[in-house]
């Protein structure tokens, strides 16, 4: 059994402690904790947060290895400060049958870096006709509990009834991708004064609203979970904010690049050429007003979490023309540094507050066990260490996925992630991730140890 003492570290509450890790288990916070048998980390200066959980990560295997796999999406997602992560289904072939579930899910076992939970399909591929294997999903050895068509939307409002109704008989919740497609054909862009300027076809901010009022209707409808994929637009915000307001069970996320990044960027900022791929993404990036309002929901418990978006891609499907680029980017390496930024540092969350949006909630709306607990004796030993006082110009060297789609190359951002703990076991220690036969020989062991309660 392994065995850490985590020495000095501050706790989101502020207050320094030692945290003693023993196989899977914190066993005991507090000051003074006896080191032997333990591997000392010094943790002076450092946060400690519970592991992270993205509930929103395109892992693209099987189907499209060439971009990522459940092994370099999971390093990536260690590198990161997260210890589990929520696989979207638009893999080839689809995740819509029981087989791809708990394929992916073994695949996450066996690299040993962070828990992977599948996400099934809402329709048989994606194609939004016909409702997919939900409940063969749902019992099978994955027990997926969250279902999206990400990448496409739910668009037939009949479909999505059944649908809810489908996940209410198990608790389950069904995250959609809103965007009316009638009004986003051919769209490039934010719709507005700079999609004209640009000759780029918009993409209207009610396309996602009208999305979001149907089927927050539906939900109240049927009784049933309902979650909204990175909510982009002010007019979003306020939707889910009315029903929120009217008791609907409703939950949201946003994505880190929505919180920072403006259209402005399409056009080119601070003498960067314009047209650059790497901003291309669905949703696309909207005004400053938007991302304001984001900002806003988050603080004020509007927007329920953080989620990526991790989209990778090929150099080649982003280093072409802008039209033909493909829409993504990867986030799960430089998540926490942009939620740092962008509502740590002007004074809108604390560091309570990020444990919430980017650990615990997740982990309840997704029903991850084992993760997004506080630090605490009992606990299961999943943590991240972050240094705040870091600075960094984020760079290719930060990546750890197969994919250098990243909007933030070259752009200053602070803090770094110096540890992660995934079952015990360190992944990352001293800002380096461990190799992947150390690992992967870790989560062996570990799956031999009594899991907490």
């Amino acid at each position: 059994m392994t065995a850490h003492l985590i020495r000095g570290a501050q706790l989101v509450d502020g207050s320094r402690a030692d945290i003693r890790l023993e196989g899977r288990v914190i066993r005991a916070v507090g000051s003074g904790l006896d080191a032997a048998g333990a591997t000392i980390v010094d943790a002076d200066g450092l946060i400690a947060l519970p592991g992270l959980v993205d509930l929103h990560t395109h892992l693209r295997e099987p189907g499209a290895e060439e971009s990522e796999t459940v092994l370099s999406g999971s390093r990536a997602a260690a590198v990161g400060g997260f210890t589990a992560v929520n696989a979207m289904a638009n893999s080839s072939p689809v995740a819509d049958t029981a087989g791809v579930v708990e394929q992916v899910q073994a695949l996450g076992e066996d690299a040993g870096y962070v828990t992977v939970r599948p996400i099934g399909a809402v329709s048989q591929g994606l194609r939004g006709t016909h409702l997919s294997e939900i409940g063969a999903m749902a019992t099978s050895r994955a027990r997926v509990r969250v279902f999206s068509d990400d990448g496409s939307c739910v668009s037939d409002p009949l479909l999505m009834r059944r649908a809810l109704e489908y996940v209410k008989g198990f608790g389950g919740v069904l995250a959609q991708h809103a965007q009316e497609p009638r009004l986003t054909i051919g769209a490039q862009m934010n719709e507005g004064r700079l999609s004209a300027e640009l000759g780029l076809a918009g993409w209207p901010a009610v396309a996602e609203e009208a999305i979001i009022a149907r089927d927050v209707l539906l939900a109240d409808h049927v009784g049933a979970r309902l979650h909204v994929c990175h909510v982009s637009t002010a007019g979003s915000v306020e939707v889910i904010r009315w029903a929120k307001s009217r008791g609907i069970d409703v939950t949201a996320e946003v994505t880190p690049h929505h919180l920072v990044l403006t259209e402005d960027l399409i056009a080119g900022v601070d003498g960067a050429s314009g047209y650059d791929a790497r901003y291309k993404v669905n949703p696309p990036l909207r005004a400053r007003e938007d991302v304001d309002a984001l900002r806003a929901a988050l603080a004020d418990g509007t927007i329920d979490i953080v989620a990526t978006d991790h989209a990778p891609h090929t150099s080649e499907a982003k280093c072409c023309e802008w039209p033909a680029a493909a829409n993504g980017m990867v986030g799960l390496e430089s998540a926490l540094s942009v939620v740092h930024a962008a509502v740590v540092e002007p004074g809108l969350l604390d560091w309570a507050d990020v444990a919430r949006v980017l650990s615990s909630a997740p982990a309840r709306i997704g029903q991850v066990a084992g993760h997004g607990q506080a630090i605490a004796a009992g606990a299961p030993a999943e943590l991240t260490l972050y240094d705040p006082a870091a600075t960094r110009t984020f760079s290719v060297a930060d990546l750890a996925g197969q994919s250098q789609n990243s909007p933030y190359l070259g752009m200053p951002l602070p803090g770094r992630v110096v540890a992660t703990f995934h079952r015990g076991y360190p992944t990352v220690l001293d800002g380096a991730l461990l190799d992947a036969e150390t690992v992967a020989a870790h989560a062996v062991a570990a799956r031999s140890e009594q899991v907490p309660a």
